[in-house]
C-alpha cells in the first residue's frame, strides 16, 4: 500500500445526491424531509442511488469503495468523470468543481486526468493489444510520433507481464491476460487517476490474487490515485489505504483497514468484517498498550520482541514458537514502544458473537 502524506486531498465529494427518476430534484426534498430509499421507490417510483455522501480521498493513495449489490459503489464512481449527473453535490478534483466544467473542461479532464478499467475489460476485438493499448493515446491526440507510442506501449505490456503479446487480439488471451492489457491501456495514458470499477471481479481466485500482488506493486512505484470498487472485503483489507463502505447510497463508514476491524461503526459494518481473519489485516502496534500503560506484575524473565509493523498473525505464530513471559512491541530501531497483553490478543482473534447477533436482528428486520 502507499505512504499518505499530508497533502490536500485529490479528490473530495461533499453532499452528492444522485435520484434515478423523472422528477429528481422534487422526489430529492422528499428524502431530505426523511422519507427512505425503500419508501422512495413504493410511493414516488424514484430510485435513490446516492444520499448525502461525503467522502475526501487523499493523493497517491488507493480508495477502496464497497458495499454489496445495490450500495450505490459503481453509481458513485461514475459521478468521479461525470458519465452520471448528481441530482445535487459537488465534486472537488484537485480543488475545481467538475460539476461546473463546460464540454470543452469535461474533455481535457477525461482524456489527461482519469482513466478507468472496466470489469469486463472493454477491450476492441478487430484491434491488435499493441493498438489497444495505444487507443487511449490516440483518442486525445498524442503529439507522440509511432515509433515513440510503440515505445511506450511495449514499455506499459512489459510492466504487466505481457511483453511480446503486442500483435495478438483480445481473443487469444485469457481473463487475466486481458484485463493486465486494459491495465496497460489505462497506466499509459499517465492519467493521475484511475477508476477501477469491479476490475477483477471477473477473475478467477488465483489470477485475481496476482491481478492485485501487480496493482500494489506497480502503485508503489506509481503512486497513482486509484479508486476501486468492489464487492469483496478481503480484496478491499488487502489493497485499500482507506475503504469507504456503503449500504443503501449511504457511506456508513470510511477509514484504514484497522480503523474498520476494531471499530466498526454499527451491526452492518461490524457484520460485515465478522468472518475476516483479522490476525492477517491487523498490526501489532494498533493493539498494544503504551508504554505510559503498562502492567505493574510483567514478568520480563522471558522476553520476547516484535516490530509493530508485523501483523497480528505473525505475532501469534512467534508467541506459540517461544511462549514468552513478556511480548514487547518495539520500532524499526529496537527501542521498545509499547507491551502486548495476552488477553487483548486473545481477544483480537476471537469471533465476535455481538456481530452475530447483530446480522441476526438485521436478518428479522428485513424479512
Amino acid at each position: 500500500m502507499s505512504n499518505i502524506t499530508d497533502t490536500p486531498p485529490k479528490l473530495v465529494v461533499e453532499g452528492l445526491y444522485k435520484i434515478f427518476g423523472k422528477h429528481p430534484q422534487q422526489a430529492l426534498q422528499w428524502v431530505k424531509e426523511g422519507m427512505n430509499k425503500q419508501e422512495l421507490l413504493d410511493q414516488k417510483h424514484h430510485v435513490l442511488g446516492l444520499q448525502d455522501i461525503n467522502l475526501s480521498i487523499q493523493p497517491r493513495s488507493i480508495e477502496v469503495i464497497m458495499g454489496l449489490s445495490g450500495s450505490g459503489k459503481s453509481t458513485l464512481i461514475r459521478h468521479f468523470n461525470r458519465l452520471l449527473e448528481p441530482t445535487a453535490g459537488k465534486i472537488l478534483l484537485d480543488g475545481e468543481d467538475i460539476l461546473t466544467f463546460n464540454q470543452r473542461q469535461l474533455r481535457e479532464m477525461r482524456l489527461h486526468k482519469i482513466a478507468m478499467v472496466f470489469q469486463k475489460f472493454a477491450l476492441m476485438p478487430h484491434l491488435t493489444i499493441a493498438e489497444n493499448v495505444q487507443y487511449g493515446l490516440k483518442l486525445r491526440g498524442s503529439s507522440l510520433k509511432e515509433a515513440d507510442l510503440q515505445e511506450r506501449c511495449t514499455y506499459w505490456l512489459e510492466r504487466v507481464g505481457l511483453k511480446g503479446m503486442e500483435q495478438h487480439y483480445p481473443r487469444q488471451l485469457s481473463g487475466g491476460m486481458q484485463q493486465r492489457v486494459g491495465l496497460a491501456r489505462a497506466l499509459a495514458t499517465d492519467a493521475d487517476i484511475l477508476l477501477m470499477d469491479e476490475a477483477f471481479s471477473a477473475l478467477d481466485p488465483l489470477i485475481r490474487t496476482d491481478m492485485q500482488d501487480m496493482l500494489l506493486s506497480l502503485q508503489q512505484e506509481l503512486n497513482k490515485t486509484i479508486i476501486f470498487i468492489t464487492h469483496d472485503l478481503d480484496e478491499a483489507l488487502r489493497i485499500g489505504d482507506s475503504i469507504a463502505i456503503l449500504r443503501d447510497g449511504a457511506l456508513i463508514q470510511q477509514g484504514n483497514a484497522q480503523d474498520i476491524l476494531l471499530n466498526p461503526v454499527d451491526a452492518y459494518v461490524r457484520r460485515f468484517v465478522a468472518d475476516v481473519n483479522r490476525t492477517r489485516v491487523l498490526k501489532v502496534k494498533t493493539i498494544m498498550q503504551g508504554m505510559n500503560a503498562l502492567p505493574t506484575d510483567i514478568d520480563d524473565s522471558r522476553p520476547m520482541t516484535v516490530k509493530g509493523s508485523r501483523s497480528v498473525e505473525y505475532l501469534l505464530n512467534k508467541t506459540i514458537l517461544q511462549n514468552p513471559s513478556a511480548i514487547w512491541v518495539v520500532n524499526n530501531k529496537g527501542e521498545r514502544i509499547g507491551y502486548i497483553d495476552r488477553a487483548i490478543l486473545a481477544n483480537t482473534i476471537g469471533r465476535d458473537e455481538e456481530a452475530d447477533q447483530d446480522w441476526e436482528g438485521l436478518w428479522a428486520a428485513s424479512a
